[in-house]
């Protein structure tokens, strides 16, 4: 019997021991393994790619220009084969082929005579990232854009689209693209100022901000072998006051700088201050040795200046009635519904006009003169809305009051002897000559000694 149990035990048992069960944590690890997801292509060619698989279950890449086929399996190709064609790819337009220089035509700035196109010159051309960043900056600069420009989602898009190559920099990059190429700049023209002995005519205007800093600006004018006018500003700089001591040793210092020793003029605005340091350049510029006459006509009071004071003086005698006409805009243009009050009894008085109210600025004679020029059109239309709104009335009312028929007779008779004006603005101009205009500032004058047109 015990033999025969043994031999049943035997039987009963496995020839292979059962299986071990694993542990918790390699049955997680093996579960983590078969969810994982396809890494994402990393490579930049599947930007120029699409990747698929074919019939034979064969992985491969297609161009998405050419629409050419390459194999692309990770273990057995690679994506060199896709690469060397992205690059090669004549179709590919984020790639300039170098088989053949790319031409241009440059335009030129000059004009045919006749009205006629532009002419231009042709050349060749070829993307440089560091051409391309000067330019950048010089842009802002002349165009006076803020440095954050180049972040902006509408000049990324712009860039994408005319030249992919090209790396925006960062603001950052561009402020320092700015004054590297000021100071490039400015090499150039100090080695000119030093070795062509150049003469030149100095320009300053000084002027207080609203943080209450004194600044002032040096232009210098000159006109060169070509004889052709330049305007350069030398500098712009704060000072400690308005004194005629302080601007003049600003303005030597900047010339000493900059190595100008020879000048001719020097124009400053019709005030008193200015005349101290006119003297005060005087003896300097003397002892330099440069001087034509001993700076006898150094000083060259600014006529654009010696204008606006007469025209100002001039506005004092119907100062109410310009008042009580430039309150009445203002109160008019202070709300979208009073605008349209207003247009409404534009159209009720049957006045047909593309201008509209435009408010002045009070040191600036010629904003004035554009202020009321316009409001004079609308006379009736100002008694007519005065009618519909109340607080027209009690509003001015508080002030100076309305204008009445006989303000509009001061305005209109103003307007006309402000036109006389209009044609000395022109004499304002920095980057072309002014001589040929003296017989029309001459007529100017004629006109104040004759009596004519001046208001009575």
């Amino acid at each position: 019997m015990a033999q025969q149990e043994t031999t049943n035990d035997l039987l009963v048992e496995p020839s292979h021991p059962p299986p071990v069960a694993s542990s918790q944590t390699e049955v997680d690890e093996a579960t983590s393994k078969m969810k994982r997801k396809g890494m994402k292509p990393r490579s930049a060619v599947w930007d120029h790619f699409s990747k698929f698989v074919d019939g034979s279950g064969t992985q491969k890449g297609k161009c998405n220009y050419c629409y050419k086929e390459f194999f692309c399996d990770p273990k057995k190709n690679g994506t060199t084969a896709l690469r060397n064609h992205m690059f090669a790819c004549i179709k590919n337009p984020h790639v300039m082929t170098t088989r053949q220089s790319q031409l241009y035509l440059q335009p030129s700035s000059s004009i045919q005579e006749g009205g006629g196109s532009h002419c231009g010159t042709l050349n060749t051309w070829n993307f440089n990232q560091e051409r391309s960043r000067r330019n950048l900056a010089k842009m802002i600069i002349v165009d006076e854009l803020p440095f954050m420009f180049v972040e902006g989602e509408g000049f990324k898009e712009f860039m994408e689209v005319t030249q992919p190559k090209f790396r925006i920099p960062s603001r950052w990059t561009v402020s320092r693209d700015c004054y590297d190429l000021y100071m490039e700049e400015r090499k150039k023209l100090k080695n000119y100022f030093q070795n062509s002995n150049q003469r030149v005519c100095i320009t300053t205007d000084t002027w207080t901000s609203l943080q209450r800093i004194n600044y002032m600006c040096i232009t210098v004018h000159y006109v060169d072998d070509n004889w052709t006018l330049h305007k350069k500003i030398l500098n712009f700089c704060p000072i400690t006051s308005h004194k005629g001591d302080d601007i003049g040793m600003a303005v030597e210092s900047c010339l000493l700088n900059w190595g100008i020793k020879r000048v001719f003029t020097v124009t400053v605005d019709n005030a008193s201050s200015n005349d101290v340091a006119i003297a005060y350049l005087k003896k300097k510029i003397v002892g330099w040795g440069f001087s034509i006459l001993n700076c006898k006509y150094l000083h060259m009071r600014c006529i654009a200046h010696i204008i606006n004071l007469v025209v100002v003086d001039g506005l004092k005698e119907t100062n109410v009635s310009v008042k009580r006409v430039r309150e009445a805009v203002r109160y008019i243009r202070q709300s979208p519904a009073r605008l349209q009050k207003f247009k409404s009894c534009c159209e009720m008085e049957g006045i047909e006009s593309k201008s509209s109210l435009c408010l002045d600025v009070c040191t600036r004679w010629n904003s004035t003169y554009l202020m009321l020029n316009v409001a004079q059109k609308f006379e009736n239309a100002f008694d007519r809305y005065a009618t519909i709104d109340p607080c027209f009335k009690f509003d001015l009312q508080s002030s100076d009051g309305l204008p009445d028929s006989l303000d509009w007779e001061n305005v209109r008779r103003l307007v006309d002897f402000l036109g006389h004006f209009l044609i000395t603005l022109r004499i304002s101009g920095s980057r072309y000559v002014t001589y040929n205009i003296f017989n029309e500032i001459s007529s100017v004058d004629c006109l104040l000694k004759s009596g004519k047109g001046v208001m009575t």
